[in-house]
């Protein structure tokens, strides 16, 4: 397992579209994908999870990584969370 940190820096955090955005880029990861948000865990791929924690705009994030090429993943994961919009 890996984890990396991340800001989250959309102006709206992540409501409805970005969180939906984070669950079609995760979906077909073949391992688990978690985040902490103010001690809270969730699932990456569940966007009612991902709803439910509260994200928002300066949120530091831990994301949790394990599978196959995970490390490559996660870095990924990081890039896409740190340029979303919506």
């Amino acid at each position: 397992m890996v984890e990396r940190q991340v800001t989250v820096v959309n102006s709206s955090g992540l409501h409805a579209r970005p969180a939906a955005a984070v669950v079609n880029f995760v979906k077909n990861y073949k391992g688990t994908v978690e985040v902490i948000n103010n001690g809270k865990k969730g699932n990456l791929k569940s966007i009612i999870s991902i709803m439910s924690l509260g994200m928002r705009m300066g949120s530091e994030l831990t994301l949790m990584v394990e599978g196959e090429n995970e490390e490559q993943f996660a870095d990924e994961l990081v890039t896409f969370i740190s340029k979303l919009e919506g």
